[in-house]
């Protein structure tokens, strides 16, 4: 068996290794140092290692109250006890011309503390050669493998007031006190932990005010809260007991019965052990009468309805150790279970235990949801953008979109006033979840001309193209632009963070030796400053030297290079693009220079009545512009021409082959469908999925659909039988169940706004 062990860019990593036992440390998509440092009694624990260099991440770590800062004073415990922080030394590996997964291996010949580190340094954006730094793995083959039922928690967010272990087939009772925090953790994971929550001040005085499941969906609209805007759980008062803080799953059942004695006799095991029972039980000592069953908040469990409104179950989809946190709103008394279940899959199978930890209300965690690029991936926690401290001074209104939170729409503006702001003077939005990733090399323009529709080989240093990526079949994987900063230097801008590991598995499979994808999304957060005052605002913010041309002299799909401010201001790529069909810039630079540039941007935008712009109003502005957005217009089963870009496949001038190109050849040759605009009759809007009819038979689906400010109308965007498609085709949009009700509508070309895109080109 072998234990892998992440290290993030410019974090520490410690394992415990024994004697017999192999490492090995993984540069995992090249060009990325590390450093090694052995703790042991033996200097010679580790065969190979000799110290070469100064342990720069480790001199760095600093301990503090957050969760980064309790992290580095456990690694820093561990230090102290063999050498001080200040004279540590380590081996490095790799460097700056290492291969995607090259690897340095290591034998164990006695007891060691292995700490291994991912140095990070700030990429330099304008650079000619920028390398991002990326993340280390670490790969531990144990002599002698630890058992199954031993397996290690995580390690503790922050210091936990107290630990409870709740094993399998049982449950317990605990009491939390207002604002601590609740940490729920699948220690084997595929473990379905029911959970129940009462005011403890209202069961002091002899009321039991639990977790109400029809007030909960009711207030926050949804099947459960999540982490965000609408996170908590209510009781029958709406009064909010529990708000979820934390959640590395994603996909649960929510206030289903635990399990009961009748679930288990009925399907012929009477008298198994059950959750109610078992709550039953453990609450009796704060007087909660017993009941046959249980609603409760069925965490880990994996359930749903599908489009017959049956209630499907399967396996949980829970890893080991990930968990749930929730922060108690009030005084609470709580109880947990690890369910008993081994007669279907509601727990794999095989019941295993739940770990509770509890932290004080003085700590701060980050409002997170757990995402997995790939199903072996470790979790990774939603993060704040560069300009959260400036967006969220304005609004409290945040989704999480692809792993950030960005803002929905701003207090004091909202949709209407942010839409107008961009269409007739400025608005300023974060982009920042777009993914972004460094392609660098000589095998680089080779690698973009075989997965790209475009003609990369066209493309110009300094300029922006617009393509689709897509599989054997056509169905596009995703659309992006792609900026040539350099002869073997590109940066591809996509929506799905999937993007790098489809470029790197290509570039293997092509046998392209000399490239390297490096994720620069945590290096490059960026703006977009959208309207028709854009030009006249930034002109007199961004500096260019003679080698670049300057902001007003910038060309439609161009960017440069240049300094916020002057000669000796924060650096930056001014690129002119944008997602709104008007005049734009999208500014991107270094995290760190984030809160400058908004600040810049938003003072010199005052003048210019600029408003900030969120999602709710892009989605308009965008709609309107006929721009496409991936899981509306296009997903892998759409091809570039269904999905409204076949501008984007120049089949008869890109004469080199490319991923997709013979079936898109056939596709265009004898298209099924295309992407129209429908404007509706009256005021009603469509929506994404609703079905559009001639008579009883289906011939389209809308795509996107918004109540557009500029036309005064509802339209929408429409995937089309080609034989349906003439512009002034009668059709009907069904609501309800497609049928019962019908919205008239046109058939008509897009954009609805700017056909002819003159304003973005002004």
């Amino acid at each position: 068996m072998i234990e892998r062990f992440r290290v993030a860019p410019g974090s520490v990593t410690a394992l415990t290794v024994s004697g017999g036992d192999r490492f090995e440390v993984i540069d995992r998509f090249g060009r990325q140092p590390a450093e090694l440092t052995v703790l042991a009694a033996d200097p010679r624990a580790v065969t190979g290692w000799t110290p070469d260099a100064p342990a720069t991440v480790l001199r760095s770590l600093v301990a503090g109250p957050d969760e980064i800062g309790y992290a580095a004073g456990r690694i820093l415990t561990l230090l102290s006890r063999h050498i001080d922080q200040d004279r540590a030394r380590a081996l490095r590996l790799f460097g700056d011309d290492s291969a995607a997964g090259a690897r340095s291996g290591f034998g164990v010949d006695a007891d060691a503390v292995v700490l291994v580190a991912a140095p990070a340094s700030r990429m330099d954006l304008a650079g000619a050669d920028p390398n991002p730094p990326s993340e280390v793995m670490v790969e531990v083959h144990r002599a002698k493998p630890a058992r199954p039922e031993a397996r290690e928690l995580p390690a503790p967010l922050a210091e936990p007031l107290w630990d409870m272990r709740i094993g399998s087939s049982t449950a317990s009772s605990y009491e939390i006190r207002a604002g601590q925090f609740i940490q729920i953790i699948d220690v084997e994971g595929r473990q379905c932990s029911d959970f129940l929550a009462f005011d403890a001040r209202g069961l002091d005085g002899g009321r039991e005010y639990g977790l109400d499941p029809t007030t909960t969906r009711t207030i926050g609209g949804g099947a459960y809260p999540q982490p965000g805007l609408s996170g908590k759980f209510f009781d029958s008062r709406a009064q909010p007991l529990v708000e979820v803080v934390r959640d590395t799953v994603g996909r649960h059942d929510t206030f289903a019965l635990a399990c009961t004695a009748k679930y288990y006799a009925d399907l012929g095991y009477p008298g198994h052990v059950n959750c109610t029972d078992n709550f039953n039980a453990t609450l009796s000592r704060f007087g909660v009468a017993a009941r046959a069953g249980w609603p409760a908040l069925n965490l880990f469990y994996n359930t749903a309805f599908d489009a017959a409104h049956q209630l499907t179950s399967d396996e949980p989809w829970s890893r080991p150790g990930d968990y749930v946190m929730l922060r108690a709103c009030t005084d609470l008394v709580c109880a947990s279970s690890a369910c008993p279940d081994d007669i279907d899959p509601a727990n794999g199978w095989m019941p295993t235990d739940i770990h509770v930890r509890v932290y004080d209300s003085t700590r701060r965690f980050s409002v997170a949801v757990g995402h997995r690029l790939t199903p072996d991936s470790e979790p990774v926690l939603t993060k704040p953008t560069a300009f959260a401290d400036r967006t969220g001074a304005l609004t409290s209104t945040f989704t999480e979109y692809h792993g950030y939170w960005l803002p929905n729409s701003f207090d004091g503006y909202g949709p209407q006033h942010e839409y107008w702001a961009c269409r007739e003077r400025v608005a300023v939005m974060d982009l920042s979840a777009l993914r972004k990733f460094e392609v660098l090399g000589p095998d680089a323009e080779t690698l973009l001309q075989a997965t790209l529709t475009r003609d990369i080989r066209r493309l110009s240093r300094g300029q922006v193209v617009y393509s689709a990526m897509c599989t054997e079949t056509g169905g596009v994987i995703d659309d992006c632009t792609v900026l040539r900063l350099g002869d073997n230097n590109f940066r591809f801008i996509g929506g799905d963070p999937h993007d790098g590991i489809w470029l790197r598995t290509q570039a293997e499979k092509l046998g392209l030796q000399q490239v390297w994808i490096k994720d620069s999304t945590d290096q490059m957060h960026n703006i977009a400053v959208q309207g028709p005052a854009s030009r006249d605002l930034l002109a007199g913010l961004i500096w260019t030297p003679p080698t670049q041309p300057t902001l007003r002299d910038l060309g439609w799909f161009r960017f440069l290079i240049g300094r916020l401010g002057g000669p000796d201001g924060p650096p930056l790529l001014v690129s002119r693009t944008g997602y709104t069909g008007e005049l734009g810039y999208e500014l991107w630079v270094h995290p760190d220079d984030g809160g400058t540039l908004w600040d810049a941007v938003w003072t010199a935008g005052a003048p210019h009545g600029i408003a900030p712009l969120g999602l709710e109003a892009l989605e308009l502005l965008r709609v309107e512009s006929g721009l496409i957005a991936a899981g509306h217009e296009f997903d892998d089963q759409t091809d570039p021409f269904e999905a409204g870009i076949g501008f984007a496949v120049p089949l008869k001038t890109k004469t080199d082959d490319f991923i997709g190109r013979a079936a898109l050849t056939e596709r265009k040759a004898h298209p099924q469908r295309v992407l129209v605009g429908l404007r509706l009759d009256g005021n009603e809007t469509a929506g994404h999925g609703d079905c559009v009819h001639i008579g009883r038979a289906q011939v389209g689906v809308v795509t996107s659909g918004v109540r557009s400010p500029i036309l005064g109308a509802g339209i929408a965007l429409c995937r089309m039988a080609v034989q349906h498609a003439e512009p002034g085709t009668r059709v009907e949009i069904g609501k309800l169940d497609g049928h019962r009700k019908r919205i008239p509508a046109t058939v008509t070309t897009f954009p609805f706004y700017d056909p002819e895109k003159s304003r973005p080109r002004a």
